[in-house]
């Protein structure tokens, strides 16, 4: 497991900045030389701390106008149930968030549609067909002053 001292910290928080950092530049920032700073992003690596690196895309650009989180709650609170509405939900393209939650409601779902018609025919046409869906409720995003997802 990699050491998480203030230097891993300050590395994590500049990959999540920008991901394409050179590692020149990334070592400049954080205070190592370049050589320290790669052996320190390898390791990372290796133990998962780092897991992977992203595109963060524009929406707009991808023809994506609206956005939503839906609390969903089934029916039938059985492993089966569970089972078949998150691999149905690895079918739609308008998920792209899914999360089991404890609470009033089982799921969590960010969905992403080009427009208001899009997620209707969603929620109608494919959550709303789902077996064991009990209840759905959208909560649509006006903005997102703050969204550190990459």
């Amino acid at each position: 497991m990699a050491k998480m001292d203030e230097i891993n910290r300050r590395i994590l928080r500049e990959l999540t900045r920008d991901g394409r950092i050179s590692n020149l530049d990334l070592a400049e920032r954080v205070g190592l030389s370049p050589s320290a700073c790669l052996r320190r992003v390898q390791e990372l690596e290796r133990n998962r701390v780092i897991s992977g690196y992203r595109a963060v895309l524009d929406p707009v650009a991808n023809g994506v106008g609206f956005v939503a989180y839906l609390g969903v709650g089934l029916g039938e609170h059985s492993k089966a149930a569970q089972e078949g509405f998150e691999r149905a939900l690895q079918q739609s393209s308008e998920v792209v968030e899914c999360h089991n939650t404890t609470g009033t409601i089982e799921y969590l779902l960010r969905v992403e549609c080009a427009d208001l018609q899009s997620y209707k025919i969603f929620h109608t046409e494919v959550l709303g067909t789902l077996p064991h869906v009990n209840s759905i409720t959208s909560y649509v995003v006006l903005g997102s002053p703050k969204d550190l997802r990459a």
